[in-house]
């Protein structure tokens, strides 16, 4: 099969299950965007530590399973659940306390990875806004929703943890 299929030429694109819709239709726009920040943790993955690459691939695993979700919202096998939240929680945890965090704004940067880091996060934080406006109007799954919020919150501290 060839990677092109010139069915995109007219602006218009597929979900799972065929439904076609257009390239600027806020589901798309949404995936596009999640799809950016699974390409910012590749590129934080490159310079991560090895004991830190396994988890950035399951991080970027879980994302894929949003993103199925998003495409697929009548699909359960595609959604976020309660133990995937609670083990990015556990792990916001563990690494909180292992540092003394300053309470003032953060200058990002401090290295490489800190700083993909928190590309990766701002970006996240858009797809966030972007999935609130899509919740709106389609069925979502709710955990997904928890979970790139939670994602956030997971990656900025452990860019400050990188620091």
């Amino acid at each position: 099969m060839k990677i092109y299929t010139k069915s995109g030429d007219c602006g218009t694109t597929s979900l799972c299950g065929g439904k076609a819709v257009s390239k600027t239709d806020e589901k798309i726009e949404l995936l596009g965007t999640i799809d950016e920040v699974n390409s910012h943790l590749g590129l934080a993955k490159v310079v991560a530590e090895d004991s830190l690459k396994e988890t950035i691939s399951c991080l970027q695993r879980n994302l894929m399973l949003v993103m199925a979700g998003i495409s697929d919202s009548e699909n359960a096998d595609f959604f976020i659940k309660n133990e995937q939240i609670a083990a990015l929680e556990s792990e916001i945890d563990k690494i909180e306390v292992s540092f003394e965090r300053e309470n003032c704004f953060v200058l990002y940067g401090a290295n490489e990875l800190s700083a993909r880091l928190d590309v990766a996060r701002a970006v996240l934080r858009r797809a966030e806004r972007e999935f609130c406006k899509v919740a709106k109007k389609h069925k979502t799954d709710k955990n997904a929703l928890v979970y790139i919020n939670r994602l956030s919150d997971y990656l900025y501290i452990l860019a400050r943890g990188c620091e």
